[in-house]
């Protein structure tokens, strides 16, 4: 073999690594909160990741970027516009700003602007804005090629008042959303103009704050989504309803991702809620969904929880940071940091990333059901000087290409893991 084959070769291999190590949507390639890639500094216990660079025009909101390549995407908000924008991931410099639309405010002071990461695909960018409007750009500039309104499009209605909050999921030539309401929850738009493919006739809820997930279960390719009552798969040529699980506990405001595995699907859910595993069975054209258990020992309410290795992990209301088996949900061991407290969770490789959402301290922890073990932390470097009624480090952690990224309103920070 030539020396220029080998070459070839090689260098082919390196751009599908790094295409694979990508985090183009909400939660990762995936949506389900984990990262695999090899030569990471994982280990912060003598040795910190370095800062890399300083973006200060994120604007407010609580959008967790996405990342493709070396261009970073996220939503931001300021001087009463709502905006898209993108980062170079190497010099952090602004390459483009979009601006969407009128300013989304919270009326309660929980903060302005987007909530929902940003979904890549290929060369178009999709989005949806804290008051409800779903658009899809064009990457390479922000151009807007389509755009609409949940609420006047729609007739969506969200369960409660902090913003909608949903990533979109593209499937397909289908984006797949939840606007809400009694026309229909869950809606599947035409990737490439908007127009609407089809809506839910037998699932009407108000929308939650939850994002969908697509699995093949049984042969079945479906839709997994949250609403305002329950958890319920729908069919991803049609939109017919195959199951459903009524949750009477839930309520004020349903927000982590489902998280499936085979003919499982895991849920957890705040205000006292708990969490619940359903095994779904089908005959003939007909799902059957069997609740394995229902309990507390996971109780989330906006961080979200990981499955590694057979054991889910989050913050849960009472005990702290948990561990539970999935099978069984029993509670396989729990902790309460002071230092480490509620927030969000990243899986990558064998350590967890926790965010405590008060102070923005970064903390690595061992995924294992051995017990709490931990790795050192990396405090954010600077928080932010918009004010809200919280004051909390709400967006979620994201690690693509070697990089960490943390977001703190219109700070937004990258580090280096290679070294």
């Amino acid at each position: 073999m030539s020396a220029s084959i080998t070459l070839m070769i090689m260098l082919s291999t390196i751009w599908v690594n790094l295409q694979a190590q990508d985090w183009p949507q909400w939660r990762g390639a995936h949506r389900d909160g984990i990262y695999q890639a090899t030569g990471l500094n994982l280990d912060w216990s003598e040795k910190k990741p370095a800062l890399l660079w300083t973006f200060r025009e994120a604007g407010s909101g609580y959008t967790a970027p996405t990342i493709v390549g070396t261009t970073l995407y996220a939503q931001g908000a300021a001087n009463g516009i709502d905006f898209a924008f993108a980062v170079d991931t190497e010099t952090g410099t602004l390459k483009w700003k979009q601006i969407l639309g009128t300013e989304h405010i919270d009326a309660q002071n929980r903060g302005n602007g987007g909530r929902g990461s940003v979904t890549v695909d290929g060369e178009k960018l999709y989005l949806i804005r804290g008051g409800g409007q779903i658009h899809c750009l064009l990457a390479m500039d922000g151009k807007i090629l389509w755009q609409k309104d949940f609420k006047d499009d729609f007739g969506g209605i969200l369960m409660s008042n902090w913003g909608f909050s949903e990533s979109p999921l593209i499937d397909g030539d289908l984006v797949i959303c939840a606007p809400g309401g009694e026309e229909g929850t869950i809606v599947a738009l035409d990737k490439n103009s908007g127009a609407l493919v089809w809506r839910t006739k037998e699932l009407t809820d108000k929308s939650a704050y939850s994002s969908p997930i697509v699995a093949n279960i049984e042969g079945v390719r479906q839709y997994i989504q949250l609403t305002e009552k329950c958890v319920a798969g729908v069919a991803a040529k049609d939109g017919k309803l195959l199951w459903k699980v009524d949750a009477p506990g839930f309520r004020t405001a349903v927000i982590p991702t489902p998280i499936t595995i085979d003919n499982l699907v895991y849920v957890t859910q705040g205000y006292n809620f708990g969490c619940i595993l359903i095994r779904l069975t089908k005959t003939g054209d007909t799902f059957e969904a069997e609740t394995l258990y229902a309990n507390r020992n996971m109780t989330n309410q906006h961080g979200g929880a990981v499955l590694v290795n057979g054991h889910v992990y989050g913050y849960s209301e009472a005990p702290g940071w948990a561990c539970q088996d999935l099978m069984t949900g029993e509670n396989v061991w729990s902790q309460r940091v002071r230092e480490v407290g509620k927030g969000s969770i990243l899986a990558v490789n064998d350590k967890l990333l926790l965010l405590d959402m008060l102070t923005g301290l970064l903390t690595v922890v061992a995924a294992s059901p051995d017990g709490w073990k931990e790795f050192g932390n990396l405090p954010i470097p600077e928080r932010t000087q918009i004010q809200t009624n919280d004051n909390q480090v709400w967006t979620h952690q994201v690690v693509a290409n070697g990089k960490l990224y943390l977001r703190d309103h219109d700070l937004l920070f990258c580090f280096d893991l290679t070294k």
